[in-house]
């Protein structure tokens, strides 16, 4: 950020008109998404069809609206769950997923649909439990570890927990009925929204809200955080307790949605880098503009998983995808600048 009052008032303007425009195109893709499907024609509902046939105004009203609404939820938590990750543990290459999050969160969802009654208030709480527990345990190896930087450690350990949890989903999964629950997991772990109605919207939001009302506040905060703890606390932040605040929305949101949607992968690691090159390094700014961001990219997503083809694309596979897509086209590009 430059240190020059003009052209930091000029970079802030920059930031707030991508910003609107950013908002104005998620407000455009949900009418648009409104309108997708494949009923009563291919591709498109007319506006006329809502209105005259009861099939379709049922179809968009009780399956369509809650699904779309909640491809925003996901992305929005994804992202500002990321942008914490990140700024918080001062590590560009973490999320849910590389800290032992969303592996944990789906075996705690897998434990629960195998060994409990599957209801989706255990499934939830059983997802959050394990989601908490493989943060907390690649933070505690880490700070354990010798070998190398706190980066490479965080990572190291976040591989470890990531890849015991896959192995106890593997093995809930050798263990699950073949008839009754194995393709449920399976199709579950790729990710999707097939299945969301107005009752998992709504058993969501008291989770989802309250944890995005806190990083969203809290967001300035996170540009002391990201800094040495000598440095903040000298800023008049208290780390220990600020931080765990945060990691907990995040880590909480972030099951809950795993809980219902599955594994999405990508989101979380490639949104915070676009918002970052879009709107600066400024978490006031950065949070917000990726929240918009990931918002859009989900939503995009799954209105191409669900009208492209006859049958639905899982989601989690489309997120990845174009995610790694982005990532690497964004390492090439900075490459190609270096060498230049």
């Amino acid at each position: 950020m430059s240190t020059d009052p003009e052209l930091r008032f000029q970079e802030e303007q920059r930031s707030t008109r991508r910003m609107w425009a950013i908002a104005a195109c998620v407000l455009l893709s949900l009418a648009a998404s409104f309108l997708l499907g494949r009923y009563p024609s291919p591709y498109l509902t007319p506006p006329r069809s809502i209105l005259s046939d009861p099939l379709a105004r049922s179809l968009v009203l009780n399956l369509r609206v809650p699904r779309i609404l909640t491809a925003c939820l996901l992305g929005i938590v994804l992202s500002a769950s990321g942008t914490v990750f990140q700024l918080v543990f001062r590590n560009p290459l973490v999320d849910a997923g590389f800290l032992g999050i969303s592996p944990g969160a789906a075996f705690g969802a897998s434990l629960a649909i195998v060994l409990a009654d599957g209801r989706p208030a255990t499934v939830q709480v059983s997802a959050a439990v394990f989601a908490l527990m493989g943060l907390l345990s690649s933070t505690f190896l880490a700070r354990r570890a010798r070998l190398g930087d706190w980066t490479l450690r965080l990572i190291l350990a976040g591989i470890a927990v990531s890849a015991l949890y896959t192995s106890g989903t593997g093995v809930l999964k050798y263990l699950a009925d073949p008839i009754r629950q194995l393709p449920d997991l399976t199709f579950w772990m790729l990710g999707g929204l097939w299945a969301i109605t107005w009752a998992d919207l709504v058993q969501i939001l008291p989770v989802v809200v309250p944890s995005l009302a806190v990083i969203y506040m809290m967001r300035w905060r996170l540009n002391l955080l990201s800094m040495r703890d000598e440095t903040a606390f000298s800023l008049g932040a208290a780390p220990g307790r600020e931080r765990f605040v945060l990691l907990l929305a995040a880590a909480s949101s972030a099951a809950v949605l795993v809980a219902k949607c599955g594994q999405v992968g990508w989101v979380g690691l490639i949104i915070p880098h676009i918002a970052r090159r879009l709107f600066g390094s400024d978490a006031r700014r950065v949070v917000p503009g990726g929240m918009l961001l990931g918002c859009l990219f989900v939503l995009w997503c799954d209105d191409v998983a669900r009208t492209l083809l006859t049958g639905e694309i899982p989601l989690g596979i489309l997120t990845s995808f174009v995610g790694a897509a982005f990532f690497l086209a964004m390492l090439t590009r900075q490459r190609l600048g270096a060498q230049r």
